[in-house]
């Protein structure tokens, strides 16, 4: 049964849910889901690599939800496409990159419905999944991406793969203590398309399947 995490600003999921509160009292949709493992992969760069990542996932036959930058979506409308005709969810992680937690209501609004319309225009697909870049977000931002029929997603495991390289710590950072219902964060690094074939192996080993972000927490719709 789908449950209300924080009133008025987001509709919550269904299964194990948690949220963070801080110290000002703002309430972090981070969540564990409870259908199997879904990796998010954050994308403004390096289009060749999200391709070779798709066929990785293809030949694996794993599904994961891609969220793309605006900025980038724009300069590569094939590749938006291919994501979406081979069945992986899309989800939007803003236009610029910007930080949403210093955006104005107006900044965080247009940030968002900017993506949302450059990828619906061109592709007829509505992204309901909004992942803040950097994970920067405040209430304004989830008041925003609410107005929008949008929920804010955070991960439960960062592979951290921006910064560090070493393919071990990221294989390592993905697959510990994995469980049903872990988001997994990537981003289109090559030594992160390294790392893939086996943290795709180990999960499964593990007996865990893989699938979208929306089916891994039941996602309700607003």
């Amino acid at each position: 049964m789908a449950i209300i995490i924080v009133a008025i600003i987001f509709v919550g999921f269904s299964g194990d849910e948690s949220v963070t509160i801080s110290s000002s009292g703002e309430s972090s949709p981070i969540y564990k889901g409870s259908n199997g493992v879904s990796i998010m992969i954050n994308v403004y760069e390096n289009t060749e690599i999200v391709n070779k990542m798709i066929d990785l996932f293809v030949k694996n036959q794993v599904t994961a939800t891609f969220f793309v930058g605006g900025c980038w979506a724009d300069d590569n409308i094939d590749t938006v496409k291919r994501v979406i005709e081979l069945g992986f969810e899309l989800g939007n992680h803003g236009y610029f990159h910007k930080d949403h937690k210093k955006l104005s209501e107006d900044g965080n609004y247009n940030e968002i419905k900017t993506c949302n319309d450059l990828v619906f225009k061109n592709t007829a697909y509505q992204m309901k999944l909004f992942a803040p870049p950097s994970g920067s977000f405040s209430k304004t931002t989830l008041k925003c991406a609410q107005k929008l029929q949008m929920q804010t997603i955070m991960w439960s495991k960062d592979t951290i793969d921006w910064r560090d390289s070493d393919k071990n710590l990221i294989v390592k950072r993905a697959t510990s203590n994995v469980e049903n219902g872990d988001l997994i964060l990537m981003h289109p690094k090559l030594h992160t398309l390294n790392s893939l074939q086996e943290i795709i192996d180990i999960i499964k080993e593990k007996g865990l399947k893989f699938t979208t972000v929306s089916k891994c927490c039941n996602l309700v719709a607003l």
